[in-house]
């Protein structure tokens, strides 16, 4: 059970440190196939930016550039617009990551080996862009796809995994890719706001580093051949959480015109009366005093975080006590009243937001209980009923015929590995999402399984990415680079890139995709045959939601 119990934290702190990974276009040669041709010289690939020139390099007719500054940042202040440089600035590597927690999922062999992690440099100046354009200026209004990286708000970065590489998706769809980088953890979220007026923002500083990249995409992005007025914003994990917050953060609003959400639905973030306090603690922590606070500004990091994660554990143990339970008590956004005025998706849809196009999504699995338990891997069926009335009491039977009903022919082990930390909030924010009237709202379940190491990571959390970015090859430790995965990563990368066209995802090769609504509960299966169910798992999902809310 010990054994059990520690496989099952390593999988979720993957949350953190993992994947913290119109009209149809014809589909480009797969990176494994094409020559990798790559033109750097002085007089292509340069951009003008508002702070000075750059320039990149082109791969296979792509024009790239990386780790151009968006905006600067003291520590815990706003971000403000980056120095000016004179003549032309290299921009062909990816620029500093935000310090973060070491990477738990590194002591772990076959994490390691499925995410393939590039950590980068790490450094507080990381207000970085990444770029993948088919072209420049040239006077084409190309759709701009703004992902952002997952991690919780804690870890990761634009160039962390193989599938952010925004190459494929660039070419297949003639649109442009940005990925970057923000502050994280205690420099992005710590709240101060308690010492003065100077620091009354300092809680959300992370939050505005992102709402000033969307104002550069603004203000930039023709010089790149991307439209301003047609931005889809996508993430996934703590990514999804990000466009979650920003749906409902005023001073993004008309910054972007359509949002995808990845196994992210995060829809409620601290409250200003418990990041106060994870504040004080922090400053306790460090025996300083508030005439002291200044000295934060210059404390070594791993002094401050280390500070700050045990601010952390001591106020959510207070919280738990009042009852205050949020998916991810750690680092994220406050509802400060102003930057964020409400909770992103409490009990509705964010007006801040009533017309931008949705789609929500998860995969099947996401953190796998069953499969990495030697017990409950192969468990029979009266070990996991007596297993399930752990967690269900008197209604694990109920539980197992309704699952029986969404899932016929499940193994028993599915009824440990079909997640349910996800999937239920991800419904939840699809209803408020359509009860509100506004744009449509479209949802999806990512099935399909991936053969690598026999199958044990089915369809986990960041699973779907490659196939969303149409990087199967360049994410073959998580796909196996099979035929399978080629055929869906076709369809899948196509809805994503119709959706960022016109805010329909509908395209040749899927069923038809309706639009969601709570009656129906229309979503997209993702797998080798992708269908459409209508609420197959409803009556489940009222079961586990009667029990008491689990996050992070």
């Amino acid at each position: 059970m010990k054994k059990h119990i520690l496989i099952t934290i390593i999988c979720y702190a993957v949350l953190y440190t993992s994947c913290s990974e119109g009209g149809n276009r014809t589909s480009r040669n797969r990176i494994s196939e094409i020559k990798g041709e790559i033109t750097v010289n002085s007089k292509d690939a340069i951009a003008k930016t508002e702070s000075g020139k750059v320039s990149g390099y082109i791969e296979d007719g792509i024009h790239i550039f990386k780790g151009i500054p968006y905006a600067k940042a003291e520590r815990f202040m706003p971000p403000t617009q980056p120095d000016p440089w004179e003549g032309v600035r290299s921009s062909r590597a990816y620029g500093p990551t935000c310090p973060q927690p070491f990477r738990t999922g590194w002591l772990v062999d076959e994490m390691a080996f499925q995410s393939n992690w590039d950590d980068g440099v790490p450094g507080e100046d990381c207000l970085r862009v990444n770029i993948w354009t088919p072209s420049l200026k040239d006077n084409k209004k190309r759709p701009v796809m703004v992902w952002l990286h997952g991690g919780g708000f804690t870890a990761g970065s634009g160039q962390e995994l193989p599938s952010y590489d925004g190459t494929n998706l660039a070419a297949k769809g003639d649109v442009v890719v940005v990925t970057l980088n923000h502050r994280l953890n205690v420099l992005g979220f710590l709240d101060l706001s308690a010492f003065g007026e100077k620091y009354a923002e300092s809680g959300n500083v992370g939050l505005l580093d992102l709402v000033a990249a969307l104002k550069w995409v603004q203000n930039n992005i023709q010089e790149f051949g991307g439209d301003p007025s047609n931005v889809t914003i996508f993430g996934q994990s703590g990514g999804g959480g990000k466009v979650t917050s920003l749906l409902a953060t005023p001073s993004a609003k008309g910054l972007f015109h359509k949002a995808i959400v990845q196994s992210g639905s995060i829809l409620r973030v601290m409250e200003s009366k418990y990041s106060r306090r994870i504040g004080a603690a922090v400053v306790e922590e460090l025996g300083l005093k508030a005439s002291q606070i200044d000295e934060l500004k210059t404390m070594p990091y791993d002094k401050l975080l280390a500070a700050g994660e045990k601010a952390i554990t001591k106020v959510k143990e207070e919280s738990l006590k009042n009852g205050f339970n949020i998916f991810l008590f750690n680092w994220s956004p406050t509802v400060d009243g102003t930057i964020l005025p409400q909770q992103p998706f409490e009990d509705k849809a964010p007006e801040t937001s009533f017309d931008v196009p949705m789609i929500i999504g998860s995969t099947l699995h996401e953190f796998m209980s069953g499969s990495w338990s030697p017990v409950l891997k192969n468990a029979d069926k009266a070990t996991a009923k007596e297993e399930l009335e752990k967690r269900y009491g008197d209604k694990a039977t109920a539980f197992i015929e309704a699952f029986g009903k969404a899932y016929p022919g499940h193994k028993t082990v599915d009824l440990f590995d079909v997640d349910f930390l996800f999937r239920p909030d991800a419904v939840r924010q699809a209803n408020y999402k359509s009860l509100q009237g506004g744009a449509p709202v479209y949802m999806y379940l990512f099935n399909w399984e991936s053969p690598v190491m026999d199958y044990a990571f089915r369809a986990s959390h960041c699973m779907e990415l490659p196939f969303v970015f149409d990087n199967v090859y360049l994410a073959r430790h998580l796909t196996g680079g099979g035929k399978e995965a080629y055929l869906l990563a076709d369809k899948m990368s196509q809805a994503w890139i119709n959706f960022a066209y016109t805010g329909n995802p509908n395209t040749e090769g899927l069923p038809e995709w309706p639009v969601y609504n709570p009656e129906k509960g229309a979503t997209m299966i993702f797998d080798n045959q992708p269908d459409i169910w209508y609420n197959h798992d409803k009556e489940l999902l009222d079961i586990v939601n009667s029990f008491p809310y689990k996050g992070l």
